[in-house]
């Protein structure tokens, strides 16, 4: 039978890192149910290890093994045992999101996805992906690269956000094709449910198993305020260690008042929302995948 893979491949913005950190709350029921695990532990989950290092946009599909081969003993140190399943849970999988400023809905995807199939240690029992509709994803996304990168004014990206070159079915068609995943579950951000409902769903026989939601949160998105004065600091030229800007954002915290740092005009946020309907019909028309 080989190793099971379970995979959580993210996407971005839409509570990975509370998954994340659901994994690591239940570390011991899972691993006594014979699962191991595998997460990054960049937002603060716990016994975070995973460094998933795949190409980026700019190198070509001749470095597809080089990259696995890197990545291969990475992975199975995480579990090598071969009759125990590994959950792994990376949102980072299909590219970066610094790729939307430039109109391109993560362009590298399909030479990581290449990489990353190459060097898991087992066929992918289960794929979870997560979809966010287009405008909350490209405001969240400006947030959270506003928080440790100087970034251009949100208004200045919105002719970009608007002409996306591709979308949701394009990366699912390419998990779906590149990772064959025995199965493929595609769930809607407003369907995603707690963090164990997730987990549950990933791994349907982990069902009798006593899981906890953690009790906390994380990857919260800075305030307004916060975001206005770490911009104003990183075009001062200023460069903040991760301590820093975290305690910029926990010293405004308390200042919740909308500043219009985000937000697209009443018909371009009507035409991202039906764009992400029509996707949404067209995930739901793909053969090889279940959209929740």
């Amino acid at each position: 039978m080989g190793k099971r893979i379970f995979l959580h491949a993210g996407a971005h913005r839409t509570g990975t890192s509370s998954f994340q950190l659901c994994l690591a709350e239940n570390r011991a029921a899972l691993e006594a149910a014979g699962y191991d695990l595998a997460y990054p532990g960049r937002d603060g989950a716990p016994g975070g290890r995973l460094r998933l290092q795949l190409p980026r946009k700019r190198h070509g599909a001749q470095r597809v093994p080089q990259f696995a081969e890197r990545l291969r003993p990475h992975l199975e140190g995480f579990s090598p045992d071969p009759a125990r399943a590994l959950i792994l849970s990376e949102e980072n999988i299909p590219g970066l999101m610094r790729n939307f400023y430039d109109g391109q809905f993560y362009p590298g995807s399909e030479n990581r996805l290449r990489s990353l199939a190459s060097a898991l240690p087992g066929p992918v029992e289960h794929c979870l992906f997560i979809t966010r509709d287009y405008d909350a994803l490209f405001m969240s996304a400006w947030r959270k690269r506003a928080e440790d990168n100087p970034v251009p004014p949100f208004a200045d990206l919105v002719p970009q956000f608007m002409a996306m070159d591709r979308g949701w079915p394009e990366i699912v068609a390419e998990l779906r094709d590149l990772l064959a995943p025995k199965r493929l579950t595609v769930i809607p951000y407003d369907r995603r449910g707690s963090s164990v409902d997730l987990l549950h769903r990933l791994a349907p026989d982990l069902e009798g198993v006593a899981l906890r939601e953690p009790a906390r949160s994380l990857n919260l998105s800075a305030t307004d305020a916060a975001l206005e004065a770490l911009q104003a600091r990183y075009r001062a030229g200023e460069e903040l260690k991760e301590r820093q800007w975290r305690q910029v954002i926990a010293d405004h915290a308390g200042q919740t008042e909308p500043r219009g740092l985000t937000g697209f005009p009443d018909a371009d946020r009507a035409a991202l929302r039906e764009r992400y309907a029509a996707d949404l019909k067209r995930l739901a028309a793909m053969g090889g995948v279940d959209l929740l």
